[in-house]
């Protein structure tokens, strides 16, 4: 997986500094990424402000997930990064919807993609 691979929405990295194919975190998302800010807890009113924070959302923002996907479809914003080792706590469904959001927002109009970095995992 690296900058080039443009086939899919969302990508998943490891936290390591060098991740599983050798290749460093920061070779592998994208220089132009928007950081969407995260806390403790990840759920649908944390992430939604997070992402509108970070993308600049305007003002007619709603708050919820078709307004979301008409403001993320509407951006410039091609790259998001989110990053989860500093989250304790998920909200499956919740995530799970915004993930399915990024997913019909990039086969409808090849954007955004979601690079999501997860805690690196030693199998030694």
């Amino acid at each position: 997986m690296n900058q080039k691979d443009t086939s899919q929405a969302i990508h998943y990295v490891s936290q390591d500094p060098i991740n599983q194919n050798g290749t460093a975190l920061s070779a592998v998302i994208p220089t132009q990424a928007v950081t969407i800010p995260a806390c403790d807890t990840l759920d649908k009113t944390t992430l939604l402000t997070s992402l509108a924070r970070a993308c600049h959302f305007p003002s007619y923002f709603s708050h919820n997930w078709d307004s979301a996907w008409d403001c993320l479809t509407d951006s410039d914003v091609r790259h998001l990064v989110l990053d989860l080792t500093v989250i304790k706590k998920i909200n499956t469904e919740d995530f799970n919807i915004f993930k399915s959001i990024i997913e019909d927002a990039y086969s409808d109009f090849g954007k955004p993609q979601l690079w999501i970095i997860v805690p690196f995992e030693n199998d030694t």
